[in-house]
């Protein structure tokens, strides 16, 4: 046997009994942080977060009203310490204009403007949807967003796999910030 795979053989066995010796007991406790979920009537934000916990789609009922209490977002901004930011990528020109100004809205807002973002691009599954490219085009996310923590991440209820993608990145980004804050 090589001195190089002893050395692996004894280094593995130090690992084992380190985690016999030292790691009895559940895993530490996962982070749990504050996140506002926000985006246009119809964008799926609840269908995207009901699968997301595994929760049925018949009992997903879409907001009514939700375009008048647009104005009171605001009011679950403090706290947040992410946001995620859902837009039907397939809507219609008006709506897509909408959504952009909200987003622009979103990232230039005192509460949110330091926090990291995710941005789906929902309703990838449509014929009309639009693609990532174009979104961060037409939404000038290069330019606005430039010094700030954010993805772009397309998505669809029928793809888990990229949404659970997605927040994976999201959870990065917040993990990253928790260090930065532990180092001042």
């Amino acid at each position: 046997m090589s001195d190089l795979r002893i050395t692996e053989a004894f280094l593995y066995m130090d690992y084992l009994c380190f985690r016999a010796l030292c790691c009895k007991g559940p895993p530490p406790a996962r982070p749990e942080y504050d996140l506002v979920c926000i985006g246009l009537t119809g964008s799926g934000k609840s269908s995207l977060l009901s699968k997301l916990c595994s929760e049925s789609q018949e009992s997903v009922v879409s907001t009514t009203g939700a375009d008048n209490i647009r104005k009171y977002w605001s009011r679950y901004y403090q706290g947040s310490q992410g946001v995620i930011f859902v837009l039907d990528s397939a809507s219609s020109e008006d709506d897509l204009e909408t959504a952009r100004n909200e987003l622009h809205s979103a990232l230039q807002h005192p509460q949110l403007c330091t926090l990291p973002f995710l941005i789906l691009a929902n309703h990838q599954d449509k014929p009309a949807a639009r693609s990532v490219q174009e979104i961060k085009k037409y939404f000038e996310l290069e330019p606005l967003a430039r010094g700030k923590r954010w993805i772009l991440q397309p998505c669809s209820v029928d793809d888990m796999d990229a949404l659970k993608d997605s927040f994976s990145q999201l959870i990065n980004l917040l993990e990253e910030k928790d260090l930065e804050a532990m180092r001042i």
